[in-house]
């Protein structure tokens, strides 16, 4: 479950062989997301099927090992989920990540992103980790599209202080 090493063997897999970094052709939906504070920046395309769960996921972008990996290994994830339980996992997973949520027994609903639980003990790659989930759980939350891309920037910096606007819209 939870690894030590941030750099575990499944997120390095992720980043070295990623499955679902790819152009989709004409997706359901797609979203940008960004991390000011670190420079990840992807694009998330989904599909959903004739019955309304989510048939395919991808992304292109670049970032750091953290955010790449985190982004397969949730696009892994959401691959059959329906939008609500997908949204469901996603604030699972940011409930892991800043360390509100340690349930072994609940965390197994992420299956292998739970090893990334180590990353709350590292505020600075945090937004790093969430990015690619909060993408989709903005994207799913307002699937008739929204003008900004989503972004990690919530009014703290990665230790969770206050910042002043930094000039977004």
């Amino acid at each position: 479950m939870a690894n030590a090493n941030v750099y575990s063997r499944a997120l390095m897999d992720h980043v070295s062989s990623p499955d679902y970094k790819y152009k989709m052709d004409e997706p359901t939906l797609s979203h940008e997301g960004i991390n000011p504070s670190c420079g990840d920046d992807l694009v998330l395309d989904v599909r959903l099927g004739e019955d309304g769960t989510i048939s395919e996921v991808s992304w292109t972008g670049h970032g750091c090992a953290v955010s790449q990996g985190s982004a397969d290994m949730m696009s892994d994830l959401m691959v059959g989920e329906t939008p609500e339980n997908a949204r469901k996992l996603c604030h699972l997973f940011g409930q892991m990540i800043r360390g509100e949520q340690k349930d072994p027994g609940t965390l197994e609903e992420l299956d292998e992103a739970a090893e990334l639980e180590s990353i709350s003990h590292m505020p600075a790659r945090m937004k790093c980790a969430e990015l690619a989930w909060r993408t989709l759980d903005e994207m799913l939350a307002h699937p008739q599209g929204s003008k900004t891309a989503t972004t990690t920037e919530d009014g703290t910096d990665e230790n969770g202080n206050p910042v002043a606007a930094r000039g977004q819209e």
